[in-house]
Protein backbone atom coordinates (compact mmCIF):
# COMPACT_ATOMS: atom_id res chain seq x y z
CA UNK A 1 0.00 0.00 0.00
CA UNK A 2 0.95 3.86 -0.27
CA UNK A 3 0.80 6.23 2.23
CA UNK A 4 -2.77 7.62 1.44
CA UNK A 5 -4.20 3.74 1.84
CA UNK A 6 -1.95 3.37 5.05
CA UNK A 7 -3.02 6.64 6.61
CA UNK A 8 -6.79 5.54 5.84
CA UNK A 9 -6.02 1.81 7.35
CA UNK A 10 -4.65 3.66 9.80
CA UNK A 11 -8.13 5.45 10.21
CA UNK A 12 -9.89 2.35 10.13
CA UNK A 13 -8.08 0.72 12.74
CA UNK A 14 -8.65 3.35 15.20
CA UNK A 15 -12.49 3.13 14.39
CA UNK A 16 -12.57 -0.30 15.34
CA UNK A 17 -10.67 0.44 18.62
CA UNK A 18 -13.27 2.73 19.71
CA UNK A 19 -15.75 0.45 19.15
CA UNK A 20 -13.94 -2.14 21.19
CA UNK A 21 -13.20 -0.02 23.81
CA UNK A 22 -17.07 1.50 23.94
CA UNK A 23 -18.08 -2.43 24.58
CA UNK A 24 -15.39 -2.82 26.86
CA UNK A 25 -16.41 0.37 28.77
CA UNK A 26 -19.79 -0.19 29.41
CA UNK A 27 -20.70 -2.30 32.67
CA UNK A 28 -23.46 -3.45 31.29
CA UNK A 29 -21.48 -5.67 29.08
CA UNK A 30 -18.67 -6.60 31.12
CA UNK A 31 -20.62 -7.54 34.14
CA UNK A 32 -23.61 -10.19 34.38
CA UNK A 33 -26.06 -8.92 36.58
CA UNK A 34 -29.14 -10.70 38.20
CA UNK A 35 -31.92 -9.33 39.73
CA UNK A 36 -33.84 -11.93 42.36
CA UNK A 37 -37.21 -10.79 43.53
CA UNK A 38 -37.63 -12.69 47.04
CA UNK A 39 -41.32 -12.93 46.94
CA UNK A 40 -41.50 -16.14 49.14
CA UNK A 41 -40.40 -14.10 51.99
CA UNK A 42 -43.66 -11.86 51.16
CA UNK A 43 -45.89 -14.39 50.16
CA UNK A 44 -45.44 -17.79 51.58
CA UNK A 45 -47.21 -19.72 48.20
CA UNK A 46 -45.37 -17.08 45.66
CA UNK A 47 -42.00 -18.21 43.88
CA UNK A 48 -38.99 -15.94 44.15
CA UNK A 49 -38.30 -14.87 40.55
CA UNK A 50 -34.84 -13.82 39.04
CA UNK A 51 -34.15 -12.23 36.61
CA UNK A 52 -31.03 -11.32 34.61
CA UNK A 53 -30.44 -7.62 33.38
CA UNK A 54 -30.23 -7.95 29.37
CA UNK A 55 -26.20 -6.46 28.00
CA UNK A 56 -26.06 -3.72 25.78
CA UNK A 57 -24.40 -5.73 22.97
CA UNK A 58 -24.36 -8.70 21.45
CA UNK A 59 -20.70 -9.56 22.41
CA UNK A 60 -21.77 -9.80 25.60
CA UNK A 61 -21.00 -14.07 25.84
CA UNK A 62 -17.24 -12.56 23.97
CA UNK A 63 -15.79 -10.25 26.05
CA UNK A 64 -12.60 -11.41 26.68
CA UNK A 65 -12.12 -12.08 23.20
CA UNK A 66 -13.02 -8.61 22.59
CA UNK A 67 -10.62 -7.46 24.98
CA UNK A 68 -7.82 -9.42 22.78
CA UNK A 69 -9.25 -8.19 19.61
CA UNK A 70 -8.86 -4.40 21.10
CA UNK A 71 -5.03 -5.64 21.69
CA UNK A 72 -4.66 -7.39 18.78
CA UNK A 73 -5.66 -4.05 16.92
CA UNK A 74 -3.07 -2.10 19.20
CA UNK A 75 -0.46 -4.31 17.60
CA UNK A 76 -1.58 -3.86 14.61
CA UNK A 77 -1.65 0.29 14.73
CA UNK A 78 2.30 -0.33 16.33
CA UNK A 79 3.35 -1.74 13.37
CA UNK A 80 1.28 0.13 10.79
CA UNK A 81 2.96 3.27 12.24
CA UNK A 82 6.39 1.71 12.34
CA UNK A 83 5.99 1.02 8.85
CA UNK A 84 4.42 4.35 8.28
CA UNK A 85 7.88 6.32 9.67
CA UNK A 86 9.92 3.95 7.38
CA UNK A 87 8.65 4.75 4.04
CA UNK A 88 8.67 8.73 5.24
CA UNK A 89 12.04 8.23 6.16
CA UNK A 90 12.47 7.20 2.64
CA UNK A 91 10.95 10.29 0.86
CA UNK A 92 12.94 13.12 -0.16
CA UNK A 93 11.14 15.65 1.59
CA UNK A 94 9.95 15.86 5.46
CA UNK A 95 6.50 15.42 4.60
CA UNK A 96 5.53 16.44 8.16
CA UNK A 97 7.24 19.81 8.08
CA UNK A 98 6.41 20.30 4.66
CA UNK A 99 2.18 19.85 6.11
CA UNK A 100 2.87 21.72 9.19
CA UNK A 101 4.18 24.54 6.55
CA UNK A 102 1.79 24.06 4.43
CA UNK A 103 -0.60 25.31 6.41
CA UNK A 104 0.85 28.06 7.55
CA UNK A 105 1.19 29.35 4.23
CA UNK A 106 -2.45 28.93 3.96
CA UNK A 107 -2.97 30.38 7.16
CA UNK A 108 -1.21 33.10 6.22
CA UNK A 109 -2.83 33.69 2.89
CA UNK A 110 -6.11 33.75 3.92
CA UNK A 111 -4.76 36.71 6.19
CA UNK A 112 -3.46 38.41 2.56
CA UNK A 113 -6.59 37.61 0.81
CA UNK A 114 -8.73 39.15 3.34
CA UNK A 115 -6.46 42.60 3.29
CA UNK A 116 -6.60 42.13 -0.76
CA UNK A 117 -10.23 42.37 -0.33
CA UNK A 118 -10.60 45.79 1.37
CA UNK A 119 -11.36 48.33 -0.33
CA UNK A 120 -11.68 52.41 0.20
CA UNK A 121 -14.56 53.47 1.15
CA UNK A 122 -16.89 56.99 2.56
CA UNK A 123 -19.92 57.01 3.53
CA UNK A 124 -22.36 58.98 5.17
CA UNK A 125 -24.80 58.26 8.06
CA UNK A 126 -27.20 60.49 8.95
CA UNK A 127 -27.83 61.68 12.66
CA UNK A 128 -25.04 59.66 13.35
CA UNK A 129 -23.47 61.80 15.77
CA UNK A 130 -24.30 63.96 18.11
CA UNK A 131 -23.24 67.43 19.81
CA UNK A 132 -23.84 70.06 22.24
CA UNK A 133 -25.06 74.05 22.01
CA UNK A 134 -26.01 76.65 23.95
CA UNK A 135 -29.74 78.37 23.40
CA UNK A 136 -30.49 81.62 23.19
CA UNK A 137 -31.33 81.16 26.85
CA UNK A 138 -27.89 79.95 27.69
CA UNK A 139 -28.81 76.40 28.36
CA UNK A 140 -26.60 73.48 27.22
CA UNK A 141 -28.68 71.56 24.82
CA UNK A 142 -28.03 68.15 22.44
CA UNK A 143 -28.31 68.25 18.46
CA UNK A 144 -27.85 65.55 15.70
CA UNK A 145 -25.66 65.94 12.93
CA UNK A 146 -24.39 63.34 10.04
CA UNK A 147 -21.53 61.14 10.18
CA UNK A 148 -19.24 60.75 6.93
CA UNK A 149 -16.70 57.40 7.82
CA UNK A 150 -14.07 57.70 5.38
CA UNK A 151 -12.19 54.23 5.68
CA UNK A 152 -8.37 54.36 3.61
CA UNK A 153 -6.35 51.07 3.63
CA UNK A 154 -3.23 52.25 5.61
CA UNK A 155 -0.49 49.65 3.30
CA UNK A 156 0.73 49.12 0.44
CA UNK A 157 -1.67 46.97 -1.56
CA UNK A 158 0.83 45.74 -4.77
CA UNK A 159 2.73 43.91 -1.93
CA UNK A 160 0.16 42.43 -0.39
CA UNK A 161 -1.20 41.18 -3.93
CA UNK A 162 2.16 39.78 -4.86
CA UNK A 163 3.11 38.03 -1.75
CA UNK A 164 -0.65 36.35 -1.84
CA UNK A 165 0.14 35.15 -5.17
CA UNK A 166 3.67 34.15 -4.01
CA UNK A 167 1.76 31.89 -0.92
CA UNK A 168 -0.79 30.67 -2.94
CA UNK A 169 1.28 29.25 -5.65
CA UNK A 170 3.96 27.78 -2.95
CA UNK A 171 1.27 26.50 -0.92
CA UNK A 172 -0.11 24.84 -4.25
CA UNK A 173 3.36 23.65 -5.25
CA UNK A 174 3.53 22.02 -2.04
CA UNK A 175 0.22 20.32 -1.95
CA UNK A 176 1.22 18.60 -5.22
CA UNK A 177 4.63 17.15 -4.12
CA UNK A 178 2.68 15.86 -0.92
CA UNK A 179 0.18 14.50 -3.44
CA UNK A 180 2.92 12.66 -5.30
CA UNK A 181 4.35 11.34 -2.04
CA UNK A 182 1.09 10.03 -0.88
CA UNK A 183 -0.04 7.95 -3.64
CA UNK A 184 4.18 6.82 -5.60
CA UNK A 185 5.78 5.58 -1.71
CA UNK A 186 5.58 2.10 -0.67
CA UNK A 187 4.46 1.44 2.98
CA UNK A 188 5.74 -1.97 3.82
CA UNK A 189 2.70 -3.59 6.01
CA UNK A 190 -0.01 -6.19 4.79
CA UNK A 191 -3.39 -5.25 6.43
CA UNK A 192 -5.31 -7.63 8.05
CA UNK A 193 -8.33 -7.14 6.98
CA UNK A 194 -10.10 -5.11 4.13
CA UNK A 195 -10.68 -1.34 4.95
CA UNK A 196 -14.51 -1.48 3.62
CA UNK A 197 -14.42 -4.52 6.74
CA UNK A 198 -17.14 -4.24 9.44
CA UNK A 199 -16.61 -4.63 12.73
CA UNK A 200 -18.46 -7.76 13.11
CA UNK A 201 -16.35 -9.06 9.94
CA UNK A 202 -12.63 -8.08 11.72
CA UNK A 203 -13.68 -9.45 14.88
CA UNK A 204 -14.57 -12.69 13.26
CA UNK A 205 -11.99 -13.04 10.88
CA UNK A 206 -9.68 -12.26 14.08
CA UNK A 207 -11.56 -15.02 16.13
CA UNK A 208 -11.16 -17.86 13.58
CA UNK A 209 -7.74 -17.04 13.41
CA UNK A 210 -7.16 -16.70 16.57
CA UNK A 211 -9.01 -20.46 17.39
CA UNK A 212 -6.74 -22.15 14.62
Amino acid sequence: MNLKEAFRYQNKLQSFMDEAKGILDSDSNVTRVENTYLRHKVIAEAEDETIISTPETEYSEQITDVALFLLYLLKEKEQLFAAIRRAKNALDVDMDSEVSLNATRQSVARTFKRMNDLRNSEQTTTNGGTGYRFNAEGNQISYRCDVRRVTTINYDRKVIRAQLGRLNKQADETSAKIDLCLVTSKVNYEPPFDVNASFAEAFDAYTETARA
